[in-house]
């Protein structure tokens, strides 16, 4: 499966036999890592590919020791007075960092020294020639270091070794030959922004304690409410830790919609609810029912073509099965863009039916919301305008980091009146400002990590048409891969016709293999040799 990180990065010339001494890999990442590194660049490559001691390979026990554990300056002032001179890191502990007295040259050396591991990271992270990952198994990793945590604290030295090990390990996800998992890269503006808001280590529940990252949540739900095509950008929305949540929310809002005495009374008060969704769907809505009670067995499968779409008719039928038995439909969630086949829902009629038996409508557009900034592809989403709420993942195919999601809903206030508990400590009601941005009270978090401002930052970096362009090249990428693949010997599409998402779903059939019948047995064989599509679908 091409995923929008592995599909927009990965494809190129090269054939991956690079060496990191070779003197043209070299230069090449020199030059990238004194673009956006400026001095520190130089020290870069001193430390990729020059004289200086270079990272121990997969085979040590031992990550690198810490360059310098009483560093040297670079200046000629004599007396010296970098902020690294006269620092001893195996005499330190994390008590002489700021706010200590005279914590401040201390605190800018180790912050220093630990942004030279992270950019190390980073500019390695890109290098073709590298590993995507050190991979060792949990038991290796275990015995290989001690990892427990101690009464006594440990120098600042042993900390820095540890943020060595730990990258050391780590997967590269901005790798161009990294291929997994529907979120992945690694954007420079994106991981700026993400050291920005740690830095600035604040809540999002009132305005006075996090006055601009409010705003930015305001304006930028705002823009993505406009892109779904809702008037004036009107609604409401929030971000939320992962889509599994934005869904979980769109299914507490629309019970609350039909049943809001549920709230106080609990699920004794309403009457058994149903929930409908597509067989390819995620399985957080099922996670999501059983979280808030209703339960798994009242969320409804719905029958899906040879694509992975869901059928209006087989929808209709269910929710009239639901209805006689005196159950109550109350959310139809569609998806735009399913996990493994990357096919989108055929959102007007879901939306036709569900204003015929009046149920809420949410489209599941994680995986696909990103299509929306492209006008080539959005039309996989017509319809989406008609939802009552959307959730959407930047973090996935737009490549903003992790975490950045966002449940987006069409009705202004609903929100608020679902989850408010009117903390009188937290949402005083006698501020000198518009008390509508303390948006805490809305969220069923009190505390709540700033995941907007990374969103924001990349898409001033980029504009509208730096996102439009990444998208069709993501999907450009796709189709190709399709075309390379559809017709080579040992290779197997899972279904025929163009990929609709960046999801190539295909077998790749060993000789043993290509010669059997194509019935259960053969499958069950090949199932054996990799796991591409899911269970459900007839042909797998």
């Amino acid at each position: 499966m091409a995923s929008p990180g592995s599909g927009f990065w990965s494809f190129g010339s090269e054939n991956g036999s690079g060496d990191s001494d070779n003197p043209g890999t070299a230069r090449a990442w020199c030059q990238v890592a004194q673009k956006f590194t400026g001095g520190i660049g130089n020290k870069l490559c001193a430390l990729l590919y020059g004289d200086a001691e270079k990272p121990a390979e997969s085979g040590g026990s031992q990550p690198p020791r810490v360059a310098a554990r009483k560093a040297a300056c670079a200046c000629d002032q004599k007396p010296c007075s970098c902020p690294k001179a006269d620092v001893n890191y195996g005499f330190l502990h994390a008590t002489d960092l700021l706010p200590a007295c005279d914590g401040e040259r201390p605190t800018l050396a180790f912050l220093q020294d630990v942004m030279n591991i992270l950019l190390q990271y980073v500019v390695k992270s890109f290098d073709r020639s590298t590993k995507v990952i050190d991979f060792h198994y949990p038991n290796e990793l275990l015995q290989e270091y001690n990892w427990e945590l101690a009464d006594q604290p440990q120098n600042l030295e042993e900390i820095l070794m540890h943020c060595q090990t730990t990258l050391k390990y780590a997967i590269k996800t901005g790798h161009p030959r990294y291929f997994n998992q529907l979120s992945t890269g690694l954007d420079m503006v994106g991981l700026a922004a993400d050291w920005l808001t740690s830095t600035a280590n604040t809540n999002m529940f009132t305005y006075e304690i996090a006055p601009v990252f409010v705003l930015l949540e305001y304006v930028t739900l705002k823009k993505m409410r406009e892109i779904i095509g809702w008037p004036g950008g009107s609604g409401d929305g929030i971000f939320s830790p992962g889509g599994a949540i934005s869904n979980m929310y769109a299914m507490m809002i629309a019970r609350f919609k039909m049943f809001p005495e549920v709230k106080e009374k609990g699920m004794a008060a309403v009457p058994r609810l149903i929930a409908f969704t597509s067989e390819h769907s995620h399985f957080s809505l099922k996670k999501g029912a059983a979280a808030l009670g209703i339960g798994t067995d009242s969320v409804i499968l719905i029958k899906c073509d040879e694509r992975g779409k869901m059928i209006p008719s087989d929808l209709e039928r269910r929710i009239l099965e639901a209805k006689q038995k005196g159950f109550v439909p109350f959310l139809v969630s569609a998806t735009a863009g399913t996990t493994v086949y990357g096919a989108f829902d055929p959102l007007l009629a879901v939306a036709d039916i569900c204003k015929k038996y009046k149920i809420w409508m949410h489209v599941d557009a994680a995986w696909g919301g990103g299509l929306l900034m492209s006008r080539k592809h959005k039309w996989k989403l017509s319809g989406v305008e008609r939802a009552n709420s959307v959730t959407w993942n930047p973090h996935k195919m737009m490549g903003v980091p992790l975490q950045c999601s966002a449940l987006l809903v069409r009705e202004e206030g609903l929100m608020q009146n679902c989850n408010q508990m009117h903390a009188s400590y937290l949402f005083q009601q006698d501020k000198h400002y518009d008390l509508s941005y303390d948006t805490g009270d809305k969220a069923l978090q009190c505390g709540r990590h700033v995941d907007v401002f990374k969103l924001w930052l990349m898409w001033r970096a980029k504009g509208t048409t730096g996102f439009e362009a990444h998208v069709d090249k993501c999907l450009e990428l796709a189709e190709y891969l399709y075309n390379i693949i559809k017709n080579r010997e040992g290779y197997e599409m899972v279904f025929d016709g163009k990929p609709q998402h960046t999801n190539v779903c295909f077998w790749y059939i060993p000789p043993s293999l290509r010669t059997l019948e194509d019935n259960e047995e053969r499958m069950s064989r090949l199932s054996k040799v990799s796991v591409i599509c899911p269970p459900w679908p007839p042909k797998c």
